[in-house]
């Protein structure tokens, strides 16, 4: 089957096996390796992409059902101001341990930041329940949410539109 979509901000198309699914295709057809593949179950969250603007499992969607999206991956948000925040803030804050987890953590994190619910840390560990780490105990990396959260939250309301102009408080200040 020839699929045709959006993938990262350009238009991609492919011949498929109908069976392809979507975490299959990024990695092994676009070579976008962030999206990981733990579970292919659904439950670990590592696979999590962004299709149409949603958080969605890589592993539980086939890639003909995209046929005609928008998917964006981890490598595809890197100019993504929230995902800056993120990242500096999981960095700062020790939010990561191995890393394999972290792409997709990241992509739901940010879903958390834009729709505004980060503002505690029963939010955000409700909103990552979907994804897990075996490394942490979570606590680093729910603090690392908050913080990006509350940088990018003041940096709004500042009118601060670069990443590079967000200021992080580390768990250490």
């Amino acid at each position: 089957m020839k699929i045709r979509l959006s993938l990262n901000g350009k238009t991609v198309q492919s011949d498929i096996d109908v069976r392809t699914s979507l975490a299959d295709f990024v990695r092994e057809k676009m070579n976008l390796t962030a999206t990981h593949l733990a579970c292919e179950h659904g439950i670990c969250g590592a696979c999590t992409v962004v299709i149409n603007g949603a958080p969605a499992r890589a592993c539980l969607n086939l890639a003909a059902s995209c046929d005609g999206q928008e998917v964006y991956t981890l490598e595809g948000l890197r100019n993504d101001p929230v995902i800056q925040v993120l990242q500096k803030s999981f960095h700062e804050n020790h939010g990561l341990q191995c890393g394999y987890c972290t792409p997709g953590m990241l992509v739901s994190a940010r879903d958390l930041i834009l729709r505004g619910r980060a503002r505690t840390d029963q939010e955000i560990r409700c909103g990552l329940s979907g994804n897990l780490c075996r490394c942490t105990g979570y606590t680093s990396i729910v603090r690392s949410v908050r913080l990006a959260a509350e940088a990018w939250e003041s940096a709004k309301r500042s009118s601060a539109a670069e990443p590079s102009s967000v200021e992080l408080v580390t768990a250490g200040a």
